[in-house]
C-alpha cells in the first residue's frame, strides 16, 4: 500500500481482521462473507465493487469485480482476487484454500432477501448465520486512527457552523439556506453524502428547522422532524422563510474521508424567546449531566434513564425526546463510518460503555407547533473518562 494518509493503514486492517476472527472463534463461525460496502471498507480499506471473505483459519480474500487497480492500491490485503462474476467466488475459495466453510456469517441486518437467497444457492450446502453482532462488535470500538479521522470531520463541522452564523439572513427559505450550507461544506471536505445502515432511513446532511416548523411531529425517527419539502420527503428543511427572533435548530451531518460527525445547535437572529432559551439551556445541562456518567462500565440504558430523569427535574417531561405521544426511545447513538451505529443509548439496553466507543448524544425537545430546542454533540469514551470529540461550542448562537 502506498503511503497515502487518506488510505487505511495495513496494520489497522490487520487488527480489525484479527478482532473479527476472535469474535468468530467465540461463536463457532467458520467464515464471514461481506457484501455491504461500509463493512467491506472497514475490514479491507477499499469500497470498490468487491466482496470480502474472511475464514477463521486462513487469510481473507477480497474478490473484486471493478476496479481492480484501485482496489489493490487501497487495500492492505495480499490476496486480492479478480472475478468477472459473483458466481465464481465459491470455486475460487476452494481453489485457493482447498476447503470450504460449513457455516458462513452474513450481515442479516443489511443483506436483502433476494441476495440472501442467491447466496444460499451459490454456497449450498453451507448454513448461513447472522454475523451482524460480530461486525458491530468490532466497529463499535474505534481505534486512535479512526478517532483522528473523526476529528477531521469535527473540524469541518465546526467551520460549517461558523459559516452558518456568518451567512444567516432573514426571509430566506430553510431549504435554500441549506443549499448554501452544503455548497460551503463540500468545498472544505464534506462528502455531500451521509451513509445510513437501515434501508428505511435517510441520510441528509443539513436539517434546519425554524420557528413553528421545528414544532412539527413527523416520520423521522428523532425527537424532531421538521416540515420537509413535500409529503414524499416530510422531514428536514422546508420552504418556510427564516425569520428574526425565532428559535432555529440546525442539525448538521458531516462526512469527511469516510467518517461522520453529527451535531445540532440552536441559533437565533436577534433575540431568542425566553421559553426557547430556557429549553435550550436545559438541553445543554442534560448533555453535560449525561456526559459525566458516560464512563466505562455504565450501561447505555443507564445513560438514557439519567437523561430522562434530568429532563423531568428541569420541567421538560412533556416535551423531552418528542411530542407526548411520539417520544423517541433513545438519547443518542454510535457514530463512525455510518451516521448511526451500535450501540444505541436506548431505554432498557444493557450494553456497557467501553473505551473507544463514540456517541452522538442528542437531548432535544419539541414544543408542538411552536419550536424545537436542543443540542447534539459527539462524545468519545476513554480510559480517562468521556471527552467531547465535537469542536463546536456547546451553546446557543446569537447572530
Amino acid at each position: 500500500m502506498k503511503n497515502d494518509p487518506l488510505l487505511t493503514p495495513a496494520g489497522e486492517i490487520a487488527d480489525r481482521i484479527s478482532h473479527l476472527k476472535c469474535h468468530m472463534e467465540k461463536t463457532g463461525m467458520d467464515a464471514v462473507f461481506l457484501s455491504h460496502k461500509p463493512d467491506i471498507y472497514y475490514f479491507s480499506g477499499t469500497a470498490q465493487d468487491a466482496y470480502l471473505y474472511v475464514p477463521v483459519d486462513n487469510d481473507p480474500l477480497l474478490f473484486v469485480k471493478r476496479y481492480l487497480p484501485r482496489a489493490r492500491r487501497e487495500t492492505g490485503f495480499v490476496r486480492v482476487v479478480p472475478i468477472a462474476s459473483v458466481t465464481r467466488i465459491p470455486d475460487r475459495i476452494k481453489e485457493i484454500h482447498t476447503s470450504a466453510a460449513r457455516s458462513i456469517g452474513l450481515a442479516f441486518d443489511v443483506v436483502p432477501v433476494r441476495d440472501f437467497q442467491f447466496f444460499e444457492s451459490l454456497f449450498s450446502p453451507v448454513v448461513f448465520a447472522d454475523a451482524t453482532p460480530l461486525i458491530s462488535g468490532c466497529r463499535m470500538i474505534k481505534s486512535d486512527w479512526e478517532i483522528s479521522r473523526m476529528a477531521d470531520a469535527a473540524r469541518v463541522s465546526k467551520d460549517t457552523f461558523a459559516f452558518i452564523c456568518e451567512n444567516l439572513v432573514p426571509e430566506e427559505s430553510e431549504i435554500a439556506f441549506c443549499g448554501r450550507i452544503e455548497a460551503f461544506a463540500r468545498s472544505i471536505g464534506h462528502s455531500g453524502k451521509l451513509l445510513v445502515r437501515h434501508y428505511r432511513a435517510e441520510g441528509f446532511a443539513h436539517h434546519l428547522m425554524s420557528g413553528h416548523s421545528g414544532g412539527l411531529g413527523g416520520a423521522l425517527d428523532s425527537p424532531v422532524s421538521g416540515a420537509g419539502t413535500c409529503s414524499a420527503y416530510p422531514f428536514g428543511a422546508g420552504h418556510k422563510l427564516i425569520g428574526k427572533n425565532e428559535p432555529l435548530l440546525m442539525d448538521l451531518g458531516t462526512m469527511v474521508n469516510g467518517y461522520h460527525m453529527d451535531e445540532t445547535r440552536m441559533l437565533v437572529m436577534g433575540k431568542m424567546p425566553s421559553r426557547a432559551e430556557q429549553a435550550g439551556l436545559a438541553a445543554i445541562d442534560i448533555l453535560y449531566h449525561v456526559k459525566d456518567l458516560m464512563v466505562p462500565g455504565t450501561t447505555v440504558g443507564e445513560v438514557f434513564s439519567a437523561a430522562v430523569n434530568r429532563a423531568q427535574k428541569l420541567g421538560l417531561a412533556s416535551s423531552f425526546l418528542g411530542l407526548p405521544d411520539l417520544k423517541s426511545r433513545f438519547i443518542g447513538h454510535g457514530i463512525g463510518l455510518e451516521l448511526v451505529e451500535d450501540p444505541i443509548l436506548a431505554r432498557g439496553r444493557n450494553t456497557e460503555l467501553a473505551p473507544g466507543m463514540v456517541f452522538a448524544v442528542e437531548p432535544k425537545c419539541i414544543f408542538k407547533d411552536r419550536f424545537a430546542a436542543g443540542i447534539e454533540s459527539v462524545i468519545h469514551i476513554t480510559d480517562q473518562g468521556p471527552q467531547f470529540l465535537s469542536l463546536t461550542e456547546n451553546r446557543i448562537f446569537t447572530v
